[in-house]
């Protein structure tokens, strides 16, 4: 028997195993950042049941970690908590994860359902606020900017309390390459800080006929590089330049379908009509870029997962030549 692994998924004759998914399960959001990649062209949200019928569909053909995402997932806080208690109490993955902007994460809800999570990451792409604004990490009602410091700082510390790891995520821009982030980020102390370069995605954010028109914002290489040499000593620090982030996400969006990273109009039809394999045979993965950017990694609350330690916080320290760019 020839079995292929890979930090993504495995391949068994054939058959690809969904290891790690991020769930995108709503397009809602209540911040504009001009880069999105999952716009609000709909407000459809699955029903309970029949997210759960899919996330069980998905622990049967090997999913074990799970990632909640959006648009902004806390805005349906109480689903949100029940899915994760299904994910760990029925599923009993290894990890269940949340990335949000952190405006509606509260002290009630991780007392209430904090415990059926592992990792928490909050998206922060800067800590000047004019920076924020014009990003577009503000309320869309009131346009006012978002206060990052203080919140990270009260996320980060509610996080220790509930024993759940802390992550932080920044997409690096045209608005915000020249950043110096060190001092702060130090001091917020995350587990792993992922620093993506912002990514164009065809049918999303590729041109101004979207909802969001990420190409004024793009950088080259270059700047990316630049970011990431001032920033590369930072504990956790995690670089995504495009070449590795492009096909190696495995997303399962709001209609329960896979969706093809790099060209989002590219979907399969819903796994509970097809199945997972077939649904995964529909789209498009780079097997090899998800195990080059560090995608399994100490993902649970615990250091030793089944045995196996895995990849600590992230790549500091890193020498960039050995990315590609």
């Amino acid at each position: 028997m020839t079995i292929g692994q890979t930090s993504a998924y495995f391949t068994i004759l054939g058959h690809t195993i969904p290891v790690s998914v991020n769930y995108h399960f709503t397009r809602k959001c209540n911040a504009e950042c001009g880069f999105c990649f999952h716009t609000e062209t709909t407000s459809y949200v699955a029903k309970l049941e029949d997210a759960q019928r899919a996330l069980k569909l998905l622990k049967e053909s090997g999913m074990r970690k799970l990632n909640f995402a959006g648009g902004e997932p806390f805005l349906y806080h109480r689903p949100l908590g029940k899915m994760c208690q299904y994910a760990k109490e029925e599923l009993k993955l290894e990890s269940v994860s949340i990335v949000s902007n952190g405006t509606k994460v509260t002290e009630n809800w991780l007392k209430e359902w904090g415990k059926y999570i592992d990792i928490l990451a909050i998206s922060c792409d800067s800590f000047h606020e004019q920076t924020n604004r014009k990003i577009g990490r503000a309320d869309r009602g009131t346009k006012e900017p978002f206060d990052n410091v203080a919140q990270l700082f009260q996320i980060r510390d509610w996080c220790h309390e509930f024993d759940i790891k802390f992550k932080l995520n920044t997409v690096v821009c045209s608005l915000n390459w020249e950043e110096d982030m060190v001092d702060v980020v130090k001091s917020l102390n995350p587990f792993r800080w992922k620093v993506f370069q912002v990514l164009v995605v065809e049918g999303e954010n590729d041109n101004e006929k979207r909802m969001r028109d990420a190409g004024k914002m793009v950088i080259t290489d270059e700047q990316f590089k630049t970011f990431c040499e001032k920033h590369k000593d930072v504990k956790g620090f995690t670089p995504e330049p495009n070449s590795l982030m492009r096909n190696s996400y495995l997303i399962l969006d709001e209609h329960l379908r896979f969706l093809s990273p790099e060209n989002k109009s590219k979907a399969s039809k819903p796994i509970l009509e097809v199945g997972v394999q077939n649904a995964l045979n529909e789209v498009d993965y780079d097997e090899m870029a998800f195990k080059a950017r560090g995608g399994e990694y100490d993902w649970g609350r615990e250091a030793n997962i089944d045995g196996k330690k895995g990849c600590g916080g992230g790549l500091e320290g890193i020498d960039l030549s050995e990315l590609e760019f």
